[in-house]
């Protein structure tokens, strides 16, 4: 990372996110103007020439996001002279990012692919403790990547194919398993807490306070798309927990009177 400290995007537009050996570059393109966007992948591939690394053509790909109905695909984008390909999706840290953005997973097959190291454990009489560590390190950890991104698109078909699998492991291992819902719903609350307790964070001023100085002011959304994303199903889930804690705490008030 110190590397690659200099690289940094020149317009308010574009968004570098850098880790490891992978680099992506994200641009919010209005009005069909793409100047911005393709002046800062020009300037990526000459700071890479510049400090002798080599971008692979062949492993770079491009997605495009766009939800118009007029929509007009802009011309292919190029590097070094080499076109790169541009995809319908393609998996970023383990997530699969489609351009629909519909919320589909593949974890599914992965997760029912260590089952079977699971059934080998349990076959072998290793106690319901050491089973619910492996399962919750090797098969919840891939069913739960990212899920604060993805769950919430996902459709009721999906959700129930997700959650079949958790089932299987808990029948299996022989105990209750928290469902998928719950660790979306924790993950959600663990990130809006570090959230609105870091002024300095880029959504700090999403999460506004209502008079009441209890809820969160809802952000308003006219498509499922949007109403189904990141930071309004996050302040949604944190005003459902503030109320039904707020009505518990008044329930115990009442019979201690």
């Amino acid at each position: 990372m110190l590397y690659t400290a200099d690289c940094r995007p020149a317009h308010t537009s574009n968004t570098i996110v850098k880790l490891t050996v992978d680099t992506t570059v994200v641009g919010l393109i209005s009005g069909d103007d793409e100047t911005a966007h393709r002046d800062k992948v020009l300037k990526l591939s000459r700071w890479c020439q510049a400090n002798n690394l080599i971008l692979n053509t062949t492993k770079t790909k491009e997605i495009i996001l766009d939800f118009r109905k007029n929509r007009v695909d802009p011309p292919p984008l190029h590097i070094n002279g080499n076109c790169v390909e541009r995809v319908h999706s393609f998996t970023l840290l383990g997530t699969t990012i489609s351009a629909d953005l519909t919320g589909s997973n593949n974890t599914i097959r992965k997760a029912q692919q260590r089952l079977h190291f699971l059934r080998r454990l349990r076959k072998n009489n290793v106690n319901q403790e050491l089973l619910v560590t492996f399962y919750r390190s090797t098969i919840e950890s891939i069913l739960s990547s990212c899920i604060t991104v993805w769950f919430s698109h996902c459709t009721e078909a999906e959700q129930q194919s997700l959650q079949r699998v958790v089932k299987t492991e808990q029948r299996t291992i022989g105990c209750p398993l928290p469902s998928l819902k719950d660790i979306y719903q924790s993950c959600c609350l663990s990130r809006v807490t570090d959230i609105i307790t870091d002024s300095t964070h880029p959504a700090f001023s999403l999460f506004e306070l209502l008079p009441s100085g209890r809820r969160y002011r809802s952000i308003r959304t006219r498509t499922n798309r949007l109403r189904n994303s990141f930071f309004p199903q996050e302040i949604t889930i944190r005003n459902t927990h503030t109320s039904t804690n707020h009505t518990h705490s008044d329930f115990l008030q009442m019979l201690n009177l």
